[in-house]
Formats: C-alpha cells, sequence, structure tokens
C-alpha cells in the first residue's frame, strides 16, 4: 500500500472512529477499540507453556447438548472429570452418569441456580474448566476461572464485545493461565492438511481467503428447548455477523494471524432481514409470543478484512435461510487454490487444464493427529472427529507442558469481528480497525505448533 493510499485510510479511520463512538446502539467507540492503552501492562502469554500434569482434572460448566458431547470427547481422551454444572440438573445428572459408565468416580454436582459456576472454579483440584454455555456466559465464567488459578477453555465465540475481549486478554495475562477458544474447525481434516501444504510452501506466497458459517438453523432457533431458547435472541439485539469463528479460525490459521500477521480493519454489510419473519409466519400459531419480537441481524452479513501484510479474507454469516452447510474454507496464493464444500484443488501446471482436482492425491500431508488418532475420531464423530482430535490435542498439551495451539490472543482476535461488523454495518460500512491483543507482539512471533508438529 502506498503512503497515499496509508494517508486515505488513516483519514477515513479517524473520520470513523467520531462517528462510530456515537452510535450508543452499537456500543463501540474509540474508548472500546483502545482498551489496551489504558489497561496495566503484564507479562504476555505467548509462548507461555503448560506446567505438565499428567492426569488433566476437568471440570465442565454447562451440560447440555455441546457440553455433552464435549464430555465424550474427552472421557475417550481418559482425562478425569471431576465436577460438572448446569441449571438444569437433569442434564448435569445424565452428563454424570456417563462419567460413571466409563469407570470413573460420580463427579459432583453444581446445579443450584445461575451462579452455581463459581463453587466449582473454586474448587482446589482442577486443572482445566472447560465452559459449554450460552455466548452471554462465556466472558465472566472464564474470567472467575481463571481468577481461580484455572486455565480454561470456552465455546466460540469467546466474547462479543470489544470490552470482554481485552477483558479476557488481561485477565489470562494478570492471572498467568490461559484462556483457550475451542475453535474444533481449525482440527479438522481438510484444514489441517492443507494447513501443513501452505507450510510446506505449496501455495507459494499467500494472497486472499474465504471464510463462513452459513447453516440453515431456522428450526433450531425456532426451537422450544437447547439453543432456541437464547439464540433467537440474539437476532433481536445486534446486525453483523453473529458467528465468525468457525469461517476465520481456519483461514487466520493458513495466514499465520498473530503470529507475523494481523487483522488491520474491518468492513461489514448486512442484507435486508427477511427469514427469520418468513419462517415464523409459515410456522407459528397467530397468538405465538414470538410475535412480538423483531428480528435485527441481516439475514447474510459479508465482512471484508484486510491484514497488516495486505491480505485479504472474506468472511460469511447466514443462518436463517435455506442452503447446505458450508464454510467455504478457501484459501488461494501464487502457486494455488484451496475451496471446500466440495473440497477441491488446483495448482499452476497440474493436469487437466483448468479443471479442478481432488485432494485425495495429496494425503500424504495429512496431519500426524490425524494419522495417529484420526480412526477414533471418526468414531466418535463430533463434526467428522474434530472434537476429538481437538481436546486430545489440548489434553497432550497440558500432560507434556507445550504451549498451547491456540491462546487468548486467538480468541480475541477471531472473536473481534463479531463487534466490528455491527460496528461497520452501523456506521454505514465504514472501515473499523482492529486493537492489537498482542500489543505489538504479533511481528515476531513464531507460527502455532499446530503447522508444524512432528
Amino acid at each position: 500500500m502506498n503512503d497515499s493510499n496509508n494517508d486515505l485510510l488513516s483519514d477515513l479511520s479517524r473520520r470513523d472512529f467520531l462517528r462510530l463512538g456515537s452510535i450508543t446502539a452499537v456500543g463501540i467507540g474509540i474508548a472500546e477499540l483502545h482498551a489496551d492503552a489504558a489497561a496495566p501492562s503484564a507479562a504476555t502469554m505467548i509462548g507461555v507453556p503448560f506446567a505438565p500434569v499428567a492426569n488433566p482434572r476437568i471440570g465442565i460448566i454447562g451440560t447440555g447438548g455441546r457440553g455433552t458431547s464435549l464430555l465424550e470427547n474427552l472421557l475417550a481422551a481418559d482425562v478425569r472429570v471431576l465436577a460438572l454444572c448446569d441449571i438444569v440438573r437433569e442434564k448435569a445428572e445424565h452428563a454424570q452418569s456417563l462419567v460413571v459408565k466409563a469407570g470413573q468416580p460420580a463427579p459432583e454436582l453444581y446445579t443450584s441456580g445461575d451462579h452455581a459456576f463459581e463453587s466449582l472454579v473454586a474448587r482446589e483440584d482442577l486443572d482445566l474448566v472447560i465452559i459449554a454455555t450460552p455466548w452471554n456466559w462465556h466472558v465472566e465464567m472464564a474470567v472467575a476461572s481463571m481468577t481461580h488459578g484455572k486455565h480454561t477453555a470456552v465455546e466460540v465465540p469467546a466474547a462479543t464485545t470489544l470490552e470482554d475481549c481485552w477483558k479476557l486478554v488481561n485477565t489470562s495475562e494478570q492471572t498467568r493461565r490461559h484462556c483457550i477458544m475451542l475453535e474444533n474447525c481449525c482440527y479438522g481434516y481438510n484444514e489441517t492438511l492443507i494447513l501443513r501444504m501452505i507450510h510446506e510452501g505449496l501455495f507459494g506466497d499467500l494472497l486472499y481467503g474465504e471464510g463462513a458459517y452459513i447453516h440453515d438453523l431456522r428450526d433450531e432457533l425456532f426451537s422450544n428447548k437447547g439453543e432456541g431458547l437464547w439464540r433467537r435472541t440474539v437476532h433481536t439485539q445486534r446486525d453483523g455477523n453473529l458467528y465468525p469463528t468457525h469461517g476465520l479460525g481456519p483461514v487466520a490459521n493458513y495466514m499465520g494471524i498473530q503470529r507475523g500477521d494481523t487483522f488491520d480493519y474491518i468492513v461489514s454489510v448486512s442484507t435486508p432481514q427477511r427469514g427469520l419473519d418468513q419462517y415464523r409466519k409459515a410456522h407459528l400459531a397467530a397468538d405465538d409470543p414470538r410475535w412480538a419480537e423483531r428480528y435485527l441481524d441481516g439475514d447474510m452479513n459479508t465482512s471484508l478484512i484486510k491484514t497488516a501484510n495486505g491480505l485479504t479474507i472474506t468472511l460469511k454469516h447466514d443462518t436463517v435461510n435455506p442452503h447446505p452447510y458450508d464454510r467455504i474454507n478457501t484459501i488461494a496464493g501464487t502457486k494455488g487454490v484451496f475451496a471446500d464444500y466440495p473440497p477441491r484443488i488446483y495448482f499452476d501446471g497440474q493436469a487437466g487444464e483448468e479443471a479442478w482436482a481432488g485432494i485425495d492425491a495429496w494425503k500424504d500431508h495429512q496431519h500426524p493427529l490425524w494419522k495417529r488418532e484420526g480412526e477414533i475420531a471418526k468414531k466418535l464423530g463430533g463434526h467428522g472427529g474434530m472434537d476429538y482430535i481437538m481436546l486430545y490435542r489440548l489434553i497432550q498439551c497440558l500432560r507434556e507442558g507445550l504451549v498451547p495451539d491456540m491462546d487468548v490472543y486467538d480468541a480475541a482476535e477471531w472473536s473481534a469481528p463479531g463487534p466490528l461488523s455491527r460496528a461497520s454495518v452501523a456506521g454505514g460500512s465504514a472501515p473499523v480497525k482492529f486493537p492489537d491483543f498482542t500489543r505489538g507482539l504479533w511481528r515476531g512471533r513464531a507460527i502455532s505448533q499446530i503447522a508444524t508438529q512432528a
């Protein structure tokens, strides 16, 4: 980027920050964007290994559908589960029965109310707390867990405001405890295969990537159980990308974000809102109380992210229209391009002229985790096995005293497009700068261990 473009971007950013700072409905202003400037300085958590724990002791907050799935994968990884928490006692008891069935003593249950988790994280005998609850509880629970000396793994997105992103970063640094977002898509077979190929140089110099979360969740959103009890409400509160990390995490890994590059700014647009209104019209009785809801989130949100090194990422979100499941998962460089759904690859000079090829010919590059644990992962299921690979690797890092593949800076950076996309949409699709959660340390940081693990 030349100097004149830099000056233009700087001028746009100054004007738009001032404009966005006055939009109280978005809740993002200059103070929040630059919260790091006022934050107490603490030593970074970059490159900090776990203290080795031969037999990690786990507590889980949230034992609904997602929490139970994580529990089953953890039990397959042979870890001890000592404590379970849920506001619905029947769910906690079901999870407890799974632990007993696996041959372990019955874990203690915490089910007395919304803040029962505070007693769980205060225990002295836990090494890791896993949080699988509705989004609005993630940060409060993670902060409590770290403050009580526990490493913490939290479901996606880790946070939904920039203030909370900074809260996670600052608490992790101050307590010297890791906060890891459970972005399972970074551990998929295709994602880890392509990551290895990128770092072997097969794609040349990277140029752009694309990611998405396109998933028809209308039935789930209007369900009277599970995520239907809370997730639809978010559509009445925000207009932007509500769920950015599944599509963004793998692309960020490909590009080495926070490890030699970082997100610079985002521009975001939303379509009109139609899907939830039309689904409600077709499926709800006239006297259903949900007719009083007013949905704000545009059906398709499309964001463009520019990195400090000049790469671009297109990021999409749509969960309220008929569409096959799609995370897009594309990465392109000077020597070739990979695109997923279905997986296909094209390298410069390959046979077939301009026709795509499959990826089976590149199986020799599959990740060592999948070579060793792939059969177990596939038998367990869990999003094609990626859930087990993610948790197996996290527990491996704990047991062997390794640096985690993903840390609090990734959790904050990958969650930030949620609030930043809302700010851009509300500001007429103005460019909005990303905070620097690493405080400049991304420049000299080594790439993630998952890319190079032998």
